[in-house]
């Protein structure tokens, strides 16, 4: 059965390698800063979640290419299970909800193995660049905000409540 499918002059693993490597890189600097924010997700997670992305369409490529709605409904799964994974990394805790930007960092990350595995490459440095962007130069606004002491952080002793605003 493998000398079958060997015949049939499918398998050529260097667009795969390099499609699955570019979704790869594109993921680094996401994971990056999910891991040196100490999130839930972060350097090995945003890599395989693209890395998988790319590899479901690409697998996918073979028996839906003549049928664009058999790769819109692949596209559609993956946009469902990429808002599941998101969803295990929000966590409420009394009044707050933490991991919404690693939780969209996900999703966006499954999209730019899709667009990669898709051959929209510029579609995909896009969405990396503006993933990036939005964590590392945003964070500031958002510490500067939430570093701030209010009469709720602190504790009877007078001291600051070391799990409020991390």
């Amino acid at each position: 059965m493998f000398d079958q499918f060997l015949a049939q002059d499918r398998f050529d693993l260097v667009p795969h390698l390099v499609a699955i490597s570019i979704a790869y890189i594109l993921a680094l600097p996401i994971g990056w800063n999910r891991e040196k924010a100490e999130r839930s997700a972060g350097l090995r997670t945003f890599p395989l979640v693209a890395v998988a992305s790319c590899g479901f369409i690409q697998a996918a490529e073979g028996i839906t290419a003549d049928s664009p709605e058999a790769m819109a409904r692949i596209v559609e799964g993956l946009i469902t299970g990429m808002g599941f994974i998101g969803g295990g990394a929000i966590l409420r805790r009394n009044d707050s909800v933490k991991g919404t930007a690693t939780a969209a960092s996900l999703w966006i990350t499954g999209a730019i193995g899709v667009s990669v595995a898709l051959g929209s490459l510029d579609v995909a440095v896009m969405l990396s660049l503006i993933t990036v962007g939005t964590l590392w130069f945003m964070a500031p606004l958002k510490h500067g905000k939430s570093d701030r002491t209010t009469a709720n952080e602190v504790d009877a002793s007078g001291g600051i409540d070391a799990d409020v605003g991390h």
